[in-house]
């Protein structure tokens, strides 16, 4: 197996920015910013003699209680998964705050270590490490990861310790061949509880505290045998509410999982209501055209009637998601989370369906015979075939004559027609369309000028009789 490194530190030592570093990605949210990483983060580093997995942790400082006490755990969990620790500190800082506890803590692991001055760059080496050897372990290692110094011979006088661990030849390659799923929504909905609960344990920080969660995450996950990867991304407010630089790189970093996923799960919060922050992400992801699920969580206690209100405020304002499944769950309880496997998929097979010709074109003439579209200055616009123009979300091309004068409302009844009878759920419908070429444009043009010329022709004038 590969070996495992991970980074422990105090807050805004630049654990993630090396972590970008050595895995040649910008998979890290990073920022001058303390306690900006809470969850733990994998990747294969790339910079080296070799492959090996790399774990970024968050900052081990600087949280309130109950996110100090979460994120706490999930870097007991990176130490135990180590093999080799990376323990960064602050040259411009020297050794201050809770460096003298974490190196005591870290020792206790019994696992080798490595003391990495980071942020070294223009000063004198002698200077750099002088507070740093009263910690006990060892001569530091002087790098700076925003200037790429010193990171190359870090590595190596990491593998020297790592000589007696089997190293494989080549980085694995990833499997692509799982399902990508964001779960996007607003602050504070149970997003990381969510996950969690799929995951079957904590492998993300959560908290009652909105914006617990700052970059995005992925996590793999199997079920039933197939891979898919989970997107735990930061909570999306409205812009006017989003003052922080960090938090608009999170939301950026969240609205880019939506571009680059398979599909979105959009979790909204019961007891909160409906607001239209949440109309305005699903239109988002409406208009991205990836596959969707509505997941309503904190379903759990509610009375019939504040079940009704959220059942009718959700048809009133995100009737436009009428295609999409709708699960009515308990992060936190489990209730409800286990049909959220086969819901998604359902609305990836339906997004990615192969459809024919034949079938298609037969639903065209079906809808039109039943409602005929409208005439244009007294002509009938004619559709004549449709086939598909493409997958996730399905694109039904349709072929015809004055297409570019259908209206709104007789294109919404083409999808639903095309949705019903295919009984896509799950995923949006596009339609275009498209003329077809006149195959007599001289004639034509020929028979218009002649009409222009009898149009244009002088009129003889009739004199009396004298």
């Amino acid at each position: 197996m590969l070996p495992i490194l991970t980074l422990v530190g105090r807050p805004n030592v630049g654990k993630s920015t090396l972590f970008n570093r050595l895995t040649r990605t910008w998979d890290a949210l990073v920022a001058d910013f303390p306690g900006l990483t809470r969850d733990r983060r994998y990747g294969i580093g790339r910079v080296g003699p070799g492959p090996y997995i790399l774990i970024d942790t968050g900052g081990l400082s600087g949280e309130s209680a109950d996110v100090t006490e979460a994120l706490e755990h999930q870097v007991t969990l990176a130490l135990e998964e180590a093999d080799y620790l990376l323990f960064l500190v602050d040259a411009r800082d020297g050794c201050t705050g809770t460096d003298p506890d974490i190196a005591a803590r870290l020792r206790r692991t019994g696992k080798p270590i490595t003391l990495v001055v980071n942020k070294a760059d223009g000063m004198d080496p002698a200077v750099a490490t002088t507070e740093f050897h009263a910690l006990g372990l060892g001569d530091p290692v002087l790098i700076s990861a925003t200037r790429n110094q010193g990171v190359t011979g870090l590595i190596d006088r990491v593998y020297v310790a790592l000589s007696g661990l089997r190293l494989e030849a080549t980085v694995p390659k990833p499997d692509t061949s799982g399902t990508r799923i964001a779960v996007v929504g607003r602050p504070n909905v149970g997003k990381s509880t969510l996950i969690n609960r799929l995951l079957g344990q904590e492998r993300l920080v959560t908290c009652d505290a909105p914006g617990t969660t700052r970059d995005s995450i992925e996590v793999p996950f199997e079920h039933q045998g197939r891979p898919y990867t989970l997107i735990d991304t930061a909570g999306v407010r409205r812009r006017a509410k989003v003052r922080e630089t960090v938090e608009k790189f999170s939301v950026i970093k969240a609205l880019q999982a939506i571009a680059h996923c398979n599909l979105v799960l959009l979790v909204l919060d019961a007891r909160q209501g409906i607001s239209e922050q949440d109309a305005t992400l699903a239109a988002y992801v409406l208009e991205s055209g990836r596959a969707l699920v509505v997941v309503v969580n904190k379903w759990d206690g509610l009375t019939d009637e504040a079940c009704s209100q959220v059942r009718a405020t959700l048809d009133r304002k995100l009737g436009f998601l009428d295609f999409a499944g709708v699960h009515y769950i308990s992060a936190r309880h489990g209730s409800g989370v286990g049909h959220l496997p086969e819901a998604a998929d359902r609305a990836i097979t339906n997004a990615t369906r192969d459809l024919g010709t034949p079938e298609l074109t037969r639903i065209l003439e079906g809808a039109v015979r039943a409602h005929q579209p409208p005439l244009v200055r007294g002509r009938r616009i004619k559709l004549r075939y449709a086939h598909q123009g493409g997958r996730n979300p399905p694109i039904v091309v349709i072929h015809g004559s004055r297409t570019a004068a259908v209206p709104d409302s007789y294109r919404r009844y083409l999808v639903n027609c095309f949705r019903r009878v295919l009984d896509l759920t799950g995923t949006p419908l596009r339609l275009e369309f498209r003329n077809g070429a006149n195959p007599y444009p001289d004639r034509h043009s020929r028979f218009a000028s002649t009409r222009q010329r009898k149009r244009t022709r002088p009129r003889r004038s009739v004199g009396r009789r004298g």
